[in-house]
């Protein structure tokens, strides 16, 4: 029997997670089209059981928000799922194009580099806030490294001359890399150093 292969062009045999804490909630199932119509809704961790590259998709629909604001209007997006999965396969093929390796591979490490472990939350004792370091939920730190991907990605193309699958590739083989260019390890590595220093 053939094996089930995304956008009918990559397969995911030997793709695996490397990020213990990781390998329960990020899936690498493949679908040939990675959108699932919200059928796994109902399940409390139904995330975890969606595969990855579908997730990242989704997260391209909306991803104008931050600190609550638009930030930036990713309005020709929204609700656009065969547009954003349109866009994720053009930058997985040129991920792939540049590094020569299957792009599933690439996504999953860039995620797992990306993912942060830590960060920084506000106590309220005695009328004061004082800042504390805590551990991320694993659930979490895949959400956190998507959306910081994806943001990067955004802000090096809107308004830009540069197309958004360029940008999504460079910011998934940067992240690949643990490259400092790369917006999500960027804010991983400012996180990781904020929550350092309010242990």
């Amino acid at each position: 029997m053939d094996t089930i292969k995304f956008f009918n062009r990559w397969g995911t045999e030997g793709v695996s997670v490397e990020d213990v804490g990781l390998q329960r909630y990020l899936s690498v199932d493949p679908k040939i089209v990675p959108k699932t119509g919200a059928r796994y809704a109902g399940n409390r961790f139904h995330k975890s059981n969606t595969f990855i590259v579908e997730r990242f998709a989704t997260k391209l629909m909306g991803s104008g928000h931050k600190g609550k604001k638009h930030f930036l209007s990713s309005g020709h997006n929204a609700g656009k799922k065969v547009r954003v999965l349109r866009i994720v396969e053009d930058a997985l093929a040129k991920a792939e194009q540049r590094l020569k390796v299957n792009p599933l591979v690439i996504l999953t490490r860039a995620v797992e580099n990306a993912a942060p472990r830590e960060e920084v939350i506000a106590i309220e004792y005695g009328g004061a806030r004082y800042p504390k370091a805590v551990d991320i939920a694993p659930q979490r730190r895949i959400d956190l490294a998507l959306r910081n991907m994806t943001q990067g990605a955004y802000a090096k193309s809107f308004n830009k001359k540069q197309k958004i699958e360029d940008a999504l590739a460079e910011e998934l083989v940067a992240a690949y890399q643990v490259s400092a260019k790369s917006n999500a390890i960027a804010k991983k590595r400012d996180l990781e150093r904020q929550s350092a220093s309010s242990k």
